[in-house]
């Protein structure tokens, strides 16, 4: 069934004039994301040609998603805009809250008992609201999403970073903050820096061992963590027509790991065929009609130098299966050069625990392949040697896998089979170890890395790989095993090698579901009554955020100055602390606890200047803001890296933070900060750093004359009495500006709304 047919009709008939509008304004062929985003200005928007990196552009998106952790505060905050219902669909879909120990059924029964509170919260919101509701157990996001909701040419928003999977299906699917779906379900405009357009060049075709995933993985190794940022990638050529339609799926997933705004494919034959697989027809016979706009024009490809800002080529004939790890998801291997690898760095050699599924590689294609070296090894008489964990991406696609046999080959060999959830991937994982202080090794199929991610242990060594290259190297239980060249130890001591893998695209029966999981929303919830106890641990109504004041940010201290990496998961952990995502007094007791001091070199310690001791930092937080001292972070480069949550920037603004600065942000992260009301700024001279000392007060001496394209001026007040100007740079428009005097981008909407504006 094809949700929201009616937008997608409308999307389509009005996609060719408005393409043509848009050639014509800018005098020149278009990228597919340029079509994309140019059909999805918001009116308040003339069309005209805006600059890529420099100006800030107002969008119309066809559609929100959220999950579980980020939507209890997205729609916390949505009670609050005086809207009976969302302007635009909208979904919730529960996948990150079940935690993996034994297995799908046993898990997904601790979840529904845990979680109870959350899980009716959430489904009496989508009621009330307007909001289709997907059930735990009924899978994850991104996949949920891709089977459902995507289609090519759509412009999407997402509260959580790996939204751009369903550019798979030639969706712009960006991952957002829950206060930007909150504007964009509140029926406001959604903002967006003009993004820069990275083009992919796919030449050959996959053969062997090589996957999608290591497409990605090559992609990551050349592009680092930020070389997306700010940009979207745009992939196209022979090469990108030959990969399934999953298959870009992970690719644009993982974008989300080299900083890309977003991932996108144009539309082709894989598209159409997994639309009709996935029973929307009527789609791709639509798509069809209008086939030429939902790709880049043939001249932008002919000289993609001319069009894109950057051109990186890859040859899938040569393309190798690839590793990529540990810590960052950047860090990349060739197979051939892997075990080599493992003895220079001194990674752990032994393979703990291979893990396949997630979000990213959970689809039909990526467990048949992987159940194809599942059977090959039982035939050849091999085991798994590694524990061995399976994620389904959704309950469609479990269904369907259990009954092609597929789930049985992994558990035939040892394999345990999960819940359709989020999982180890995001730190759900009650990991079994005889001992967590050990240094060791897992390989996963996952998209993140880093330290703690998975298991929440230092320890682990995280590194990533395709689906296939998991399982095989699983059945060795070593980190130096070479399915494409060594030899493995059968039960009856002969030495056999893996075929390589072979799998279907899509099932040749069809996909089959009993119940998927899906709740509609009342055609009218006007008398839902949505009730929030208030000596709840889980959940908490909110209070709207006071504006920050020019007394409060004179004299400010330092909460931390944070040293190195300090991602969201630095900030907001995940794991155990997900149970509060709808509490923001007790999930605020995470803030900053994975941070290191940069004055100790340690995490969660800093020295507090109210009791003259060191404390943990959202304590330390609490008596400034106690007893009215503002308070301020440093930190260093792409601050905020990772996952979207907002938590990371309500959590300081909660304990009296009233400005981060740090050398640059990553985008989701600022514009998070900018939402809350807060001071995002970044140094006008990075070196200026050093200049903060532990005991330093710290004034915004121009805050009364903040405005856009103006520097801010902070002076540092040393304890010996001297003193240092630091100039500071910001990004803020003229409304971001307004979010800050207003208190928080919600308190402006509210009074919007309330305004009738």
């Amino acid at each position: 069934m094809a949700f929201d047919i009616n937008l997608i009709k409308k999307v389509y008939a009005d996609l060719p004039g408005k393409v043509a509008e848009a050639r014509k304004a800018l005098g020149r062929p278009l990228t597919l994301t340029e079509k994309i985003l140019y059909t999805h200005l918001h009116p308040e928007n003339p069309l005209k040609e805006y600059t890529r990196g420099g100006d800030y552009v107002f969008f119309q998106p066809d559609r929100v998603a959220m999950q579980d952790a980020t939507a209890q505060m997205a729609l916390l905050q949505f009670m609050m805009a005086g809207r009976d219902k969302v302007a635009v669909p909208s979904t919730v879909h529960c996948d990150h809250l079940i935690q993996a120990e034994v297995g799908a059924v046993k898990d997904l029964a601790v979840a529904n008992d845990v979680n109870r509170e959350v899980y009716d919260f959430l489904s009496t919101v989508s009621n009330k609201y307007d909001i289709g509701f997907w059930k735990p157990g009924a899978g994850i996001i991104h996949q949920i999403v891709l089977e459902n909701y995507a289609f090519p040419g759509g412009m999407m928003i997402g509260t959580d970073s790996h939204t751009p999977n369903a550019g798979g299906l030639g969706m712009v699917a960006i991952g957002v903050g829950g206060a930007d779906a909150v504007d964009v379900m509140a029926g406001m405009p959604w903002e967006l820096k003009q993004p820069k357009v990275i083009g992919v060049k796919l030449t050959g075709k996959l053969s062997g061992w090589t996957t999608p995933k290591d497409i990605i993985l090559k992609v990551a190794g050349i592009l680092t963590v930020k070389g997306g940022t700010g940009a979207i990638v745009e992939y196209f050529g022979e090469g990108a027509n030959s990969i399934s339609c999953t298959g870009k799926g992970t690719i644009c997933n993982m974008g989300a790991e080299i900083g890309a705004t977003t991932s996108t494919f144009g539309y082709d034959e894989s598209m159409s065929r997994y639309l009709k697989a996935t029973d929307r027809t009527e789609v791709a016979e639509l798509a069809d009609q209008v086939a030429e706009h939902l790709t880049g024009d043939a001249e932008v490809y002919a000289n993609p130098e001319q069009y894109f800002d950057r051109v990186v080529e890859i040859d899938l004939n040569t393309l190798e299966p690839h590793i990529n790890g540990p810590y960052t998801p950047d860090r990349a291997f060739p197979i051939s050069a892997f075990a080599e690898a493992v003895d220079e760095f001194e990674f752990p050699p032994v393979l703990e625990v291979g893990l396949i599924g997630s979000c990213t590689n959970s689809s039909y294609e990526d467990l048949d392949r992987s159940a194809n070296i599942a059977k090959d090894a039982r035939a050849k008489g091999l085991k798994f040697k590694s524990e061995f964990t399976v994620t389904p991406g959704s309950e469609q696609i479990r269904f369907t896998t259990e009954r092609d046999g597929i789930l049985d080959a992994f558990e035939a060999i040892d394999g345990i089979v999960l819940a359709n959830a989020c999982g180890p991937c995001i730190g759900q994982w009650a990991r079994h170890t005889d001992d967590p202080s050990r240094a060791n090794s897992i390989l996963t199929s996952f998209n993140r890395n880093f330290a703690k991610r998975n298991d929440g242990n230092p320890q682990t060594r995280g590194f990533v790989a395709s689906p296939e290259l998991v399982t095989a190297m699983a059945l060795s239980g070593s980190m130096k095993f070479n399915p494409l060249t060594d030899t493995l130890t059968n039960d009856k001591g002969e030495q056999v090698m893996l075929d390589p893998p072979q799998g279907y695209e899509l099932p040749p029966n069809g996909f089959a579901v009993e119940d998927a999981g899906f709740q509609a929303p009342a055609a009218d919830g006007s008398d839902i009554n949505v009730v929030v106890n208030p000596t709840s641990d889980r959940l908490q109504l909110l209070t709207p955020f006071v504006p920050i004041k020019n007394e409060q940010v004179q004299g400010m201290r330092i909460l931390i100055k944070a040293m190195g990496k300090c991602t969201t998961d630095h900030i907001s952990m995940a794991g155990p602390w997900l149970k509060f995502r709808g509490h923001l007094q007790n999930i605020s007791n995470n803030c900053l606890i994975g941070a290191i001091n940069a004055y100790s070199e340690k995490t969660n310690t800093v020295l507090n200047y109210v009791t003259n001791d060191y404390m943990a930092v959202p304590e330390s937080g609490m008596a400034y803001r106690d007893n009215g001292i503002g308070q301020i972070i440093v930190g260093e480069e792409n601050y905020g890296e990772g996952s979207s949550r907002e938590h990371a920037a309500m959590e300081p603004r909660w304990l009296g933070v009233h400005a981060v600065l740090v050398k640059s942000f990553a985008r989701i992260h600022e514009t998070n900060l900018k939402k809350q009301g807060m001071l995002a700024l970044t140094f006008a001279n990075p070196e200026d750093y050093d200049l903060f000392r532990q005991d330093d007060k710290v004034s915004a001496v121009d805050f009364n004359e903040f405005r856009p394209d103006k520097q801010l001026t902070l002076k540092l007040t040393h304890a010996d009495g001297s003193s240092n100007i630091v100039m500071t740079n910001h990004t803020y428009n003229t409304a971001q500006v307004d979010w800050v005097r207003a208190g928080s981008a919600l308190n402006k909407i509210r009074e919007d709304v309330a305004a009738g504006k």
